[in-house]
């Protein structure tokens, strides 16, 4: 097991995010209606990404006992790699302009890269990052290289 496929984000408004998402520029697959989606992919790059409603989500790992749901930092981030310095501030200006909250203003970084934060709609933290040493792959994936 040397893979990761989907990453689902449960969504407290389904169509809200999809909107959020939609304007920073992700291609979205939508099973059910527009107004009324039951699940929304990702034809993204890499790892797939879906939104789910956030109680059916919690339903869907125990339907006897959901996890507890908060708002609070859970001690994941999710990540896009920038392949340059303006791509980060412009998608972090992306992520404001559709409603998502600066969390960490872009700047140099201790291991020599340039980021910043933001959160979703729903309160996920997303980092925008480059590194001029960086290589990406065919598939436009970060390549990781034993060091």
């Amino acid at each position: 097991m040397n893979r990761l496929n989907l990453i689902t984000l449960g969504t407290k408004d389904i169509v809200k995010s999809h909107d959020f998402f939609k304007e920073l520029g992700f291609d979205t697959s939508i099973r059910g209606s527009e107004s009324n989606p039951f699940i929304i992919f990702f034809r993204n790059e890499g790892t797939r990404i879906a939104l789910y409603p956030l109680n059916e989500l919690a339903k869907d790992v125990n339907k006897d006992n959901p996890p507890t749901i908060s708002n609070g930092f859970s001690g994941i981030t999710l990540a896009y790699v920038a392949k340059s310095v303006e791509e980060v501030d412009d998608v972090l200006e992306k992520a404001v302009l559709a409603g998502g909250k600066l969390q960490k203003e872009p700047k140099r970084t201790d291991w020599g890269g340039y980021g910043g934060y933001f959160t979703d709609l729903d309160g996920y933290y997303w980092e925008v990052a480059y590194a001029e040493d960086w290589e990406f792959d065919e598939s436009n994936m970060l390549v990781i290289n034993d060091q």
